[in-house]
């Protein structure tokens, strides 16, 4: 103890021990000057901590090396969790810079303990001796966890290619940090001032919306384009002067690759080949077989067999869709083809006028409070939990809302925090992470587990209300759904508690919660009009129903090209030119000019901005099979809130975290493994 106190002599108390209400530290006593500190102090004691783990003179036992592991890091967990929230979600150039100095540091730091010969051989002792060890199935899995990922980390490897690898992993640290940075800079240093002739056209919440955008920016009385989805998108589909459409498109699809200091070519370059050298010194063809390795999906075959199955037929379905949008395009009396930029505008006026009701006509019924208090009854009525705003706890930023969980006995079992609105300082998209993960170990405090601390980030755009459109609210919903897996969570050990499960696995809570958001007796009680208070009508609901799969050529078009070039440059190894390999790929796969991938490689966050979803962009996919034969064991009983299905569901797939085989959990709860032919029928592909 006299040791980490001196450790620690120089570190804010508060990010170490939170002093605030329901877990949750008091952010207002953090500066972002306190982190670098307290990365130094937490690494070193980290370090300490695992020496004296593997210089135990006791043969390993479970406890005394593998829980003892479980406990360890608490500090750096806590710097960590703290720091990588501010980085995504609250940045400034202090931050930033901590952000590049720290990374390829905690890199090293990984190394070291990866690579702990000492530890290793503690570990795989454990392993070998496993049938004997009278392990419960949750403690088997955390075994294997800790052994496959000290293998994958290099722990079997000679020195000199520990040594490599280690360099390796600290170079795309910093390549994947430099690659976030660039693009936020992208993102939030450009925006379009829209003169008084494009107005007219445009729907009251958007103008609100860029309104406040150009006051954010000094420019009050104006209003501007950014590249925030939810302002972009809705400019792109009702802003009816293409030229203005086009400079928006192209400006939203060059992201990272502008030239100058924020080009993210040669980063996306060096990546690649890093990756691959690392993938053949761990002994694996290729990095996406060692992304794959422990997921549901197993191989690139099997991933490029489900994206393939689907793309012949999306093509195809994109084609139809093509065409009908180029016949309205001449009806209009005009003779150009349908470009990316038009897409979107033309098929928003294709659905009108087949379903005769436009995305401006639904907005308002899709208030972001009542789609809050949607996302709450839901919870509520499937697992029994309720939520209470606390409305005088300081987060991290004055927009951001706290919230407590409580079961059926009103025992709080969680912390929530939703941070809803976009601001320049966050970067783009939508998330779900922690502050602190449940489990039930008996604490260095005495105490026994903790409560999980879960936030999700958004990026709508402000309003008075503020208004979401319907992919809008989905995206809600699926962040509450990754929000639940780790609020539900009931595991003992902290490795495999809530979201800590296979890539392709983590996406069916989220995916399947957005089920609910169509429920008729759900919209009834919560779409209501923003100024009305009229509930959605049910001809509407109708309308919208009938159009569930319309443009759905287009949206899995974009969205399987994302994940085909994802597999390909993971199967590819080293690429010179990522760029030519994009547009070859894409020349192979016969992509439509009128469409681009969803995400481009110079803006590729998901691939290139970390190691997520490397080689896991398909996991959407392939959670979308599961979540789709999922939602039917509800339509099977006739109720969306059938209670047994509900319980079985909250037991073994938002509670069980990573503690059983996600393949063995999904069949407890569905007696089977399902085939994609629910979700092929889901988008109209069949």
């Amino acid at each position: 103890m006299a040791r980490k106190k001196q450790l620690f002599k120089d570190v804010n108390p508060e990010i170490l021990c939170w002093s605030g209400k329901y877990d949750l530290p008091r952010f207002e006593k953090i500066a972002n000057s306190d982190f670098a500190p307290a990365f130094e102090a937490a690494m070193k004691a980290g370090l300490e901590e695992i020496d004296v783990i593997a210089g135990q003179k006791k043969k390993p036992t479970f406890k005394n090396t593998i829980i003892a592991l479980e406990k360890a890091e608490d500090a750096l967990n806590r710097v960590s969790a703290l720091f990588w929230n501010r980085a995504g979600a609250h940045t400034d150039d202090v931050i930033q810079a901590v952000e590049r100095d720290i990374t390829p540091k905690l890199s090293r730091y990984s190394s070291k303990i990866a690579m702990n010969a000492k530890l290793f051989k503690r570990i795989d002792a454990l392993w070998e001796r496993r049938k004997h060890l009278k392990l419960s199935t949750e403690e088997e899995r955390v075994l294997e966890r800790y052994w496959k990922g000290y293998v994958k980390s290099g722990a079997k490897l000679p020195r000199a290619e520990q040594k490599a690898l280690a360099e390796i992993n600290e170079q795309l640290a910093s390549l994947g940090t430099r690659f976030g940075q660039n693009l936020l800079a992208d993102e939030a240093g450009w925006h379009m001032e829209v003169g008084e002739n494009a107005l007219p056209a445009l729907p009251g919440f958007l103008k609100q919306a860029m309104a406040a955008a150009a006051e954010e920016r000094g420019m009050e009385g104006k209003h501007v384009v950014t590249l925030a989805r939810s302002i972009i998108e809705p400019f792109l589909t009702f802003c009816d002067v293409r030229e203005l459409r086009e400079q928006a498109f192209k400006a939203w699809a060059a992201r990272g690759e502008n030239g100058g200091k924020t080009d993210n070519r040669e980063i996306i370059e060096k990546i690649l080949a890093l990756r691959d050298r690392k993938a053949k010194l761990l002994g694996y063809e290729n990095y996406a077989a060692l992304k794959l390795d422990d997921t549901m999906a197993k191989t690139p075959q099997a991933v490029n067999e489900l994206l393939e199955s689907v793309w012949e037929k999306a093509l195809a379905k994109a084609k139809e869709e093509e065409n009908e949008l180029a016949a309205l395009v001449a009806a209009e009396g005009k003779n150009h083809p349908v470009a990316p930029w038009d897409w979107r505008h033309y098929a928003e006026k294709l659905r009108a006028q087949k379903f005769d009701f436009s995305e401006s006509e639904l907005k308002p019924y899709f208030q972001l409070e009542q789609v809050i208090a949607a996302c709450f009854d839901v919870a509520g009525r499937l697992f029994g939990i309720t939520f209470k705003e606390r409305k005088g706890v300081t987060a991290y930023h004055p927009d951001v809302r706290v919230f407590t969980v409580h079961n059926k006995k009103g025992k709080r079992i969680a912390t929530f925090l939703g941070d809803y609105f976009a601001r320049p300082s966050k970067r783009s998209g939508a998330w779900m992470s922690s502050f602190q993960q449940q489990h039930k170990l008996k604490r260095e405090d005495g105490k026994k587990g903790q409560k999980p601390v879960i936030y999700n980030v958004m990026n709508f755009a402000k309003g008075d209300p503020a208004l979401l459109s319907l992919d809008d609210a989905r995206t809600l919903f699926h962040e509450f759904g990754h929000a639940l897996h780790g609020m539900l969570s009931d595991v003992t050990y902290p490795s495999v508690s809530g979201t800590a499960v296979s890539r392709d696995f983590v996406e069916l809570p989220s995916q399947l919660f957005e089920h609910w958001l169509m429920v008729p007796e759900l919209l009834a009680k919560y779409a209501v009009h923003a100024e009305t208070g009229d509930p959605i009508p049910e001809a509407l609901i109708a309308k919208v129903k009938a159009a569930e799969t319309f443009n759905a050529g287009f949206e899995t078009v974009e969205f399987t090209a994302s994940a085909l070039i994802d597999m390909a440059y993971h199967t590819a190894g080293k690429v010179a030119d990522p760029l030519g390999f994009e547009r070859e790929q894409l020349k192979k796969l016969n992509m439509p000019d009128s469409i681009i991938m969803r995400h481009r490689s110079p803006h590729f966050a998901h691939v290139f901005s970390g190691d997520g979803y490397s080689a896991g962009y398909y996991s959407y996919m392939w959670s979308e099979v599961l979540d789709a034969d999922a939602f039917r064991a509800f339509a099977e009983k006739g109720d969306p809130f059938d209670r047994k299905t509900a319980k079985k569901l909250k037991k073994h797939i938002y509670s069980a975290g990573g503690s059983v085989d996600p393949e063995e959990t999904y069949k407890a709860f569905r007696g089977k493994l399902p085939s994609p032919e629910a979700m092929l029928q889901g988008r109209g592909l069949i």
